[in-house]
């Protein structure tokens, strides 16, 4: 029986909005990442079957397809085809569970997955899928508003859960201490590839207190508890995995990773927008006939603070066991590249830490989440 396995993961570093790596074109930020793995690993570009990347802005110069594009930046041979797909944030993240399947049905022997997001160069919003959504009124009239917001939703979510400022900007500081810990530790060393420009993630701050995220003001309500501290940093990078059968990686020479073990999505209310993540990895476990305590890792996109601290609370998931390396708080979030970011940060933390089960799992624009289990071979 066909399986899915990931051979190896790459990452560029992410770079702050009009930051180091402000000057890539998306496409040549992507041909990195495609070019690094295929470097690393020998892979030969010829028997690559398809590209399937992940972006939520798909507009100037993220647009025309820039899987492909991206393929050509690389010098790869014309043959290598390449498709863009769009799940929100977790865009890459769904790359690769379309990869895992095209190679688990025999579509395909190799596939490269991954995404990109040039946040400074084709900004937030600009395909109206991120903040304030246009919406026909057939949606809003369905839930009683004019407009669908993620801010709002974190807003809600934080209400619902009952947590405080002080909760999340504590969180916003955790995750930030256990990202300058991972990279000073050389936690990220093997999976990332620098740039010219970059090579270490520039978000991460070492001089953060509660006093100075309580100087900052909310965002999205007037009397909220959702500020930029608190909430994702705006950004520019992209990530690529090379994935395969066992059989495929075992005549190339190829020792993998991990295996996809399960890979689910799952819609949840579009209003409170964040909460999706919860239901997902529930059906993910259910699937996977694992249990919370199974898991070894878990990565849960800290697009703003309550979404972790909220899905802990259901979930009962051990904090230790949280975003081990920090998040998009602290590191970034390059919208639909973060995906690939996040579980080839994943992929390495069980390989150098033996831990056989890790899950990830994204809150997503519309109410979505995608959640994957990789299985440590």
């Amino acid at each position: 029986m066909r399986d899915a396995v990931i051979v190896d993961a790459v990452r560029t570093p992410i770079g702050r909005r009009n930051g180091a790596l402000s000057g890539f074109h998306p496409a040549r930020l992507s041909a990195h990442a495609l070019s690094a793995l295929a470097e690393r690993n020998g892979l030969d570009p010829l028997t690559v079957d398809d590209v399937i990347w992940g972006c939520v802005s798909q507009v100037g110069e993220q647009s025309g397809n820039i899987a492909r594009i991206a393929a050509l930046a690389a010098r790869w041979p014309e043959t290598v085809p390449g498709t863009t797909v769009t799940r929100a944030c977790g865009s890459s993240q769904q790359a690769v569970s379309f990869a895992a399947a095209t190679v688990i049905s025999g579509q395909n022997d190799v596939v490269v997955a991954g995404g990109v997001e040039a946040m400074s160069r084709v900004p937030m919003g600009s395909a109206g899928t991120i903040l304030g959504q246009s919406y026909p009124t057939e949606v809003t009239h369905r839930y009683g508003v004019d407009q669908f917001s993620q801010g709002v939703g974190a807003e809600m979510v934080a209400e619902k859960w009952s947590l405080s400022r002080t909760e999340l900007d504590e969180y916003a500081l955790r995750s930030h201490a256990l990202a300058a810990a991972a990279a000073d530790s050389g936690a990220f060393d093997r999976q990332m590839v620098p740039t010219d420009t970059l090579s270490q993630d520039e978000g991460i701050r070492r001089n953060g207190s509660l006093e100075t995220l309580a100087n900052l003001k909310p965002v999205f309500r007037e009397d909220g508890v959702i500020h930029a501290g608190n909430s994702s940093q705006i950004s520019d990078g992209s990530g690529a995995l090379l994935i395969t059968t066992s059989e495929y990686a075992a005549k190339q020479g190829w020792k993998p990773i991990v295996r996809v073990h399960t890979a689910v999505a799952l819609g949840d209310d579009p209003l409170i927008m964040l909460t999706a993540p919860i239901a997902a990895t529930a059906k993910a476990l259910s699937r996977a006939g694992l249990t919370v305590d199974d898991i070894g890792a878990f990565e849960i996109n800290e697009a703003f603070a309550p979404v972790p601290l909220a899905w802990q609370k259901e979930t009962g998931a051990t904090m230790d066991r949280l975003n081990p390396l920090g998040g998009a708080i602290a590191v970034g979030h390059p919208l639909g590249g973060s995906g690939a970011v996040l579980m080839t940060r994943l992929v390495h933390h069980m390989r150098d830490n033996e831990i056989r089960y890790g899950l990830q799992s994204m809150c997503e624009a519309g109410g979505m989440a995608n959640a994957t289990i990789l299985e440590l071979l």
